[in-house]
């Protein structure tokens, strides 16, 4: 290849903003384009007139240090509350019109609202809390103060985990912009997953003859929702090292998705680093991932991208800028739910760039969104833009500037730190994927709040694949007839079932 990147690897976790994992971060090094002496931009010496604190109940919050290591209460994330965050309380947004100004004012009230909205006490200044980078988050510092740190990445769009996903597979959401609804995925599934006009950069690299790998830490991963997408083909994460070890390993590309946890109770208990479950375990995650790619055979050819697919609720003080439309929709799309038109970031959220042949301890302040990962997998292999988005986005391989590998990269990260939270089996890098399950959190609660639609989306989509083709119509009835987080445990059980039937064989 011309970037002489034979093997790109991109792990996505979950909803965390860059001043909370990384704003006070005491990170300097080299301006990746200027090669200039930089700081990033966070924290520590922010810009005069940038916004450092909200005030919400005539108090104001600001930011400080240490966070702790999970959250009491899950941020607000959907379009309404990052529209809240953004652009402060009483905040309208116009249908197909342009996204109101941003003044970065509505966290600490935005937090509030989520914390009344399952009854528990907890300050408005949690959302404004940020991690001590070096003693809190020990290896996701090491990396940023030995690689690139990006400090201008946004994600895809202001609104929650399932339409930025989209877009690190297809440069567009599809006109997504909301958490799906079990009525919605039970209309997707006329047509086998959720479907994009352009496809997936998967169908684009399978048309090239570029293969392609899949690996994630639960049986249901998001991934899964898209069609064409088969979960047979999605690998469990303990593999990973053991697979990346051999010099034959086969994948082009490859794209990781974290073990989610209990996610129709609490999300405890995974690596995806949501904020009700303890972070560090997301870090052992990055360790592994990091750790098995450095000591591989492939490490000389590769590229790892570690990235957030949304901020999650947590505050920020870089305005988010307007962003380019995929142009593949309209705001009138079937799954547009408030009209938007895309023509707007969302919040920005920490992005990692690793390989030896990109020089180190670099600070790349040029604006990327996670189309921008599709960007630099055409460009490495030879590919076509799949959207506007895309085709106008920065790619990554101007960083790869080295004309051969170094191999002065840590052999080892450090260690995560203990939290002090218990209740889980710890993760390892083999830790497999497991079909345990707890009970449903709020049984009695509706369906159709945050994920766990889309997490159930997958559920169906391994149900229909381990049933017969006659059986289909009737499971995607009974899906349908899902109401609570109660029906939503007991259907994911039973489908746990099937595959543990599967997997043991007659």
């Amino acid at each position: 290849m011309p970037t002489g990147i034979q093997h790109v690897f991109v792990l996505m976790l979950e909803n965390r903003s860059f001043d909370h994992m990384l704003g006070f971060a005491d990170i300097s090094g080299t301006d990746a384009v200027s090669g200039a002496p930089t700081q990033i931009s966070g924290l520590i010496s922010p810009p005069a007139g940038a916004v450092t604190s909200n005030l919400y109940g005539g108090q104001q919050f600001s930011v400080t240090q240490p966070a702790d290591y999970a959250m009491p209460v899950d941020p607000g994330h959907e379009f309404p509350a990052v529209l809240e965050q953004l652009c402060g309380s009483g905040a309208v947004y116009a249908k197909g019109g342009a996204y109101p100004a941003i003044l970065n004012s509505g966290f600490a009230a935005s937090y509030a609202a989520a914390s009344a909205a399952v009854k528990v006490q907890s300050s408005p200044g949690e959302i404004m809390k940020c991690y001590n980078t070096a003693s809190q988050l020990p290896v996701l510092n090491r990396l940023a103060e030995e690689f690139v740190v990006c400090d201008n990445w946004f994600s895809s769009m202001p609104g929650p985990t399932w339409p930025n996903r989209f877009f690190v597979h297809a440069a567009s959401s599809g006109g997504l912009d909301h958490s799906p609804s079990t009525d919605e995925i039970v209309e997707w599934e006329s047509i086998d997953g959720f479907s994009f006009s352009n496809g997936t950069i998967f169908d684009r690299l399978d048309k090239s003859g570029v293969k392609w790998r899949l690996y994630a830490g639960d049986d249901f991963p998001s991934v899964g929702a898209l069609k064409g997408i088969k979960l047979t083909q999605v690998h469990g994460y303990d593999h990973f090292a053991d697979d990346v070890a051999q010099s034959g390993y086969p994948a082009a590309y490859t794209f990781i998705e974290p073990s989610y946890g209990h996610v129709v109770t609490d999300y405890k208990c995974g690596t995806s680093q949501h904020p009700l479950d303890d972070v560090t375990r997301g870090e052992m995650l990055i360790k592994c991932t990091y750790e098995a790619i450095r000591n591989s055979p492939l490490w000389d050819t590769s590229l790892l991208i570690i990235t957030w697919d949304e901020h999650g609720g947590f505050f920020d003080h870089v305005a988010p800028p307007p962003a380019v439309a995929p142009a593949d929709t309209t705001p009138t799309a079937r799954n547009n739910q408030y009209g938007f038109t895309f023509e707007q970031y969302g919040v920005r959220v920490p992005a990692i760039v690793i390989s030896p042949l990109i020089p180190g301890n670099l600070i790349d302040h040029r604006l990327y969104d996670h189309s921008s990962i599709l960007a630099t997998v055409e460009a490495c292999f030879g590919l076509y833009a799949m959207t506007e988005r895309d085709a106008t986005a920065n790619n990554l391989t101007p960083l790869l500037s080295s004309s051969s590998a170094t191999d002065d990269a840590p052999a080892e990260l450090p260690s995560p730190v203990s939290s002090g939270i218990g209740g889980c089996e710890p993760f390892s890098c083999s830790t497999p994927r497991t079909l345990e399950s707890v009970p449903a959190a709020r049984p009695e609660d509706q369906i159709n709040e945050g994920n766990l639609p889309g997490i159930m989306h997958s559920v169906l989509r391994e149900d229909l694949a381990l049933s017969p083709p006659d059986q289909r119509e009737a499971i995607v009835r009974r899906f349908e007839t899902l109401r609570t987080r109660g029906d939503a445990w007991e259907y994911r059980n039973e489908v746990k079932e099937k595959i543990r039937a599967a997997r043991e064989g007659p």
